[in-house]
């Protein structure tokens, strides 16, 4: 069994490379896969460095590197950049990583729009489409899926297509539920409760196709390509129609028994013992609170989305979600530091920037009116990916099934 995949840089004098995770490689006989991978891994988390850095880094022999590099430059996977010259010895030859080396989509369905992306080798995102909607129809949403996997393929052509990796796929593991809190009759609601989402996109290409709670993969982006890189254990809040979550324990992204770790949304708001259920944090904290509130002020609710929703006569009614939306998930960043000793707390959203800012300041005031006696008050961070947060760990994930040294960095369970 192969033991620390990645181990903490702490060898380094540059503190941003210190909080990033180290790749390491075996000179074993029979590890020439894996090696590739950590390699590959190495140049991702660190951006170009030449064969001997690689050598270090990854605990390889340079012979070792060299025979690799010269496989994943025949393979088109990285590049050469042009000689770096010094005041002693031969010049150093910087590796990337080759944009056009592979290719894979993700997909984001949602309960008011739906975006697909294909990302490129290096995370970006090089084609997008999106469709919006007030509740997501089966047959259009297919429909428009199968649409956009035709042109992808048109548009990279015979040679890229065969570097396309597959598909990924996010959407909330319960798209059918919450119809009253909604407003959404059962009858087009109710048939994504009888879908195989993955098995239906399955059936449109004969790319592999991987699912992820919306959440969830959210959190993979923001693992592998954002802050969540330098935290090693971290709840990840990701505030969009509902707001929900996902966990991290040791850099990997921790699933739970039913695949449902981390769904902060479904927290409750108060005690049992009432003549109802006491609300869930969900009902206080989503954007669909924020919309509810435009509507029935007479306003465009799709401004819970974009800037207008910190200007008159926006604003009144975004300061009322704000003030609910922060001691309600405060009140759950607490109840979750009690159980977990989280290091920090991730808060993204599909909300303009400038509204998140303004909701996790005021947040951090909300927990500072708890009494943190006996816990660490962990740190809360902006997430960095936003809105395509969902669709790029969509498209990470057959990407690092391909690519990286550790298959379980998205899936460990215990």
């Amino acid at each position: 069994m192969l033991e620390a995949d990645f181990e903490p840089l702490t060898d380094s004098g540059d503190e941003d490379d210190a909080k990033l995770l180290r790749p390491r490689g075996s000179n074993q006989v029979g590890m020439s896969q894996f090696n590739e991978r950590v390699v590959l891994q190495a140049v991702r988390l660190h951006g170009s460095m030449p064969k001997a850095d690689l050598a270090r880094l990854t605990n390889l022999s340079t012979q070792t590197v060299s025979l690799i590099i010269n496989r994943l430059l025949e393979e088109g996977l990285v590049l050469k950049l042009e000689p770096v010259r010094g005041k002693v010895g031969q010049p150093s030859v910087p590796i990337v990583l080759n944009p056009d080396g592979a290719f894979s989509v993700g997909i984001k369905i949602g309960r008011r729009s739906m975006d697909v992306l294909l990302l490129d080798f290096v995370g970006k995102t090089r084609e997008r489409f999106s469709l919006a909607y007030p509740f997501p129809d089966p047959d259009t949403v297919f429909a428009a899926i199968e649409q956009q996997l035709r042109r992808i393929d048109v548009l990279l052509g015979p040679e890229r297509l065969t570097r396309l990796r597959g598909v990924g796929i996010a959407a909330p593991l319960a798209l059918g539920g919450w119809q009253d809190l909604l407003g959404v009759a059962p009858g087009q609601a109710n048939p994504w409760n009888e879908i195989d989402i993955r098995q239906r996109v399955q059936a449109l290409t004969g790319l592999p196709v991987e699912f992820a709670k919306d959440t969830a993969a959210a959190c993979v982006a923001e693992l592998v390509a954002g802050r969540g890189r330098s935290i090693k254990s971290y709840l990840y809040v990701f505030i969009d129609t509902f707001i929900g979550g996902a966990l991290v324990i040791d850099s990997h992204l921790y699933g739970g028994t039913h695949g449902n770790a981390g769904a902060i949304g479904s927290v409750p708001l108060g005690l049992a013992g009432g003549r109802a259920a006491p609300p869930q944090l969900l009902s206080d904290a989503s954007l669909f609170n924020l919309e509810q509130l435009f509507g029935t002020a007479g306003l465009d609710p799709a401004a819970a989305y974009d800037d207008r929703v910190l200007q008159a006569p926006f604003l009144t009614h975004t300061q009322a979600w704000l003030d609910d939306a922060a001691r309600a998930i405060a009140l759950a960043m607490t109840s979750a530091t009690c159980f977990l000793d989280l290091e920090g707390v991730i808060v993204d959203g599909s909300c303009d920037r400038s509204l998140l800012g303004r909701l996790l300041a005021e947040v951090e005031g909300m927990l500072g009116a708890y009494s943190w006696e006996g816990i660490t008050r962990p740190q809360v961070y902006e997430g960095t990916i936003g809105s395509d947060a969902r669709a790029i760990g969509g498209a990470f994930l057959p990407l690092y099934e391909h690519f990286a040294p550790d298959r379980e960095l998205f899936l460990k369970s215990n």
